[in-house]
């Protein structure tokens, strides 16, 4: 009989012991939670202006008519992320052709094809953290881009 109630004892004290344990470590992995949330919304954000771009080169890269028409690409990209406020958007083109009124490209994207045309499209936008934490900014600029050749068939 008395083993049992030494038995009964030392169980309650344990389950004081884990209620204990629980209380200091709840906090660290509410902020471990909420700090990975954070993680996962900055890499969303990047994923979603990287898309965003892409759709707009997309768009510009379907013939010359298109590449010229940069209120079309930032239309494009500004439909893909509907979800993101805040997204500014610039779309360029370039080509490798001399003497032409588009802005010559640089020599890496000449070097395949020197008669090409290309588009360009940057995405960019502001995260905010959802909380502050010590050393990390509570708010950076993310960005996204994307350079496509303009098709051939014109």
């Amino acid at each position: 009989m008395t083993q049992i109630i030494r038995k009964l004892r030392n169980r309650r004290g344990r389950r004081g012991q884990a209620v204990v344990e629980l209380a200091l470590a709840a906090p660290l992995l509410a902020f471990l939670l909420v700090a990975a949330t954070d993680f996962a919304r900055v890499f969303f954000l990047w994923i979603e202006l990287n898309n965003a771009a892409r759709a707009g080169v997309q768009y510009g890269a379907q013939s010359l008519i298109f590449a010229a028409d940069a209120t079309g690409m930032k239309s494009a990209a500004a439909n893909d992320a509907l979800d993101i406020t805040g997204m500014t958007t610039t779309a360029s083109q370039c080509t490798c052709i001399s003497g032409s009124s588009v802005p010559v490209c640089g020599a890496g994207y000449c070097s395949v094809n020197t008669n090409a045309t290309f588009v360009k499209v940057d995405t960019q936008a502001t995260f905010q953290t959802l909380f502050h934490y010590p050393g990390i900014p509570p708010s950076t600029t993310i960005s996204g881009q994307a350079i496509m050749q303009v098709s051939a068939s014109s």
